[in-house]
């Protein structure tokens, strides 16, 4: 993977592309989860290069893509353009993890003909599905993340998201690079974000839910099954797989994503 970067007046992001980008072929984009960062798809990343361009990145404020002065949903939508238009793609496959849906949403909600399917793994939907007491809970993220220990915080994330060892061990090494401070600022501009960007959207382009077993976060699982509920998108449930299911389960996540672009992009 080529290694490049773009700017913008709050700071700059950082991103991976294909070596070799060939036209006649659709094009990936992997969007982590809200304090990870690219090296959650790597499993995704080995088994798609062969037939696909890639691209994937650290959004802004997270890993690399650091400092950046201001997160918002609206700038990370904007900087996917951005990149869209750095690679020379038109047209692309939005594949987020949790976080990295509500920014495919966004970009979705402001440049939808530039989606061409949209795969959510453990994410949620943009709309009004969330009750006044579900959005005051996510306005208090930062100040109860920091009433928690560090090394309590970090094991309490590391085992919230995987059931894995090596997915442990995965989002464990993501969150090193973050202060505690920083870690947990992260986490409220994160849901804080999401609720001022959040809107009823109509996807019009193909969709898939992927939804761990395991997957206790919050309530992801009954946002996914109502989502599927309204939409009629197909939801997927995948065994033994928590909120970072393709961590956990990456064989099965690919299978059932090659699937669905075959069949539906």
């Amino acid at each position: 993977m080529k290694k490049n970067m773009i700017a913008d007046v709050f700071g700059y992001v950082v991103y991976w592309q294909s070596e070799q980008f060939e036209k006649d072929r659709d094009t990936l984009f992997f969007l982590h989860g809200l304090t990870a960062d690219h090296t959650m798809f790597d499993r995704q990343i080995e088994f798609f290069s062969k037939d696909y361009n890639i691209i994937t990145w650290d959004a802004p404020a997270h890993g690399e893509s650091r400092p950046y002065m201001k997160f918002t949903y609206e700038n990370a939508a904007k900087a996917v353009k951005n990149i869209l238009d750095d690679c020379g793609v038109d047209k692309v496959i939005l594949i987020g993890q949790s976080m990295g849906g509500f920014i495919s949403q966004s970009v979705i909600s402001r440049y939808p003909e530039r989606v061409k399917g949209f795969v959510a793994i453990d994410s949620t939907p943009y709309g009004d599905y969330y009750s006044k007491s579900d959005m005051w809970w996510l306005r208090q993220i930062e100040w109860m993340a920091k009433l928690y220990p560090d090394k309590i915080l970090r094991w309490a994330m590391a085992n919230q998201c995987c059931v894995t060892k090596h997915g442990r061990k995965n989002m464990a090494d993501m969150l090193a690079c973050y202060d505690k401070n920083e870690l947990c600022h992260l986490m409220g501009i994160g849901f804080s974000g999401f609720l001022a960007d959040n809107q009823e959207l109509e996807i019009k382009c193909p969709v898939l839910l992927l939804l761990g077993e395991k997957d206790h976060t919050g309530y992801v699982k009954a946002y996914n099954k109502e989502w599927t509920k309204r939409t009629g998108f197909p939801l997927k449930i995948i065994k033994d797989a928590a909120h970072n299911a393709n961590v956990d389960q990456p064989d099965v996540v690919n299978r059932l994503i090659k699937e669905f672009i075959d069949e539906n992009c």
